[in-house]
């Protein structure tokens, strides 16, 4: 997966999130001219989606139910 995401941050804590994540090499910090546009049919679906699920969140797994299938052995 190679998704581009702006992020604005609001909690003094998400620094050190994303700081772990360049650690893991999980995450790379872009400066401004190395964004992406994102295409309008993008924006478009991902709406389509987020529409979708609010009308149907009984779909949607709990964040404890997704931790536990993300536990390593």
């Amino acid at each position: 997966m190679n998704e581009t995401l702006h992020i604005k941050i609001i909690k003094d804590y998400a620094v050190n999130v994303i700081s772990d994540l360049k650690t893991l090499e999980a995450a790379e910090v872009l400066a401004d001219d190395e964004t992406v546009d994102i295409p309008q049919w993008q924006i478009d679906k991902g709406r389509k989606i987020k529409d979708y699920y609010d009308k149907n969140s009984n779909e949607l797994l709990r964040w404890a139910e997704i931790r536990k299938q993300l536990k390593f052995s």
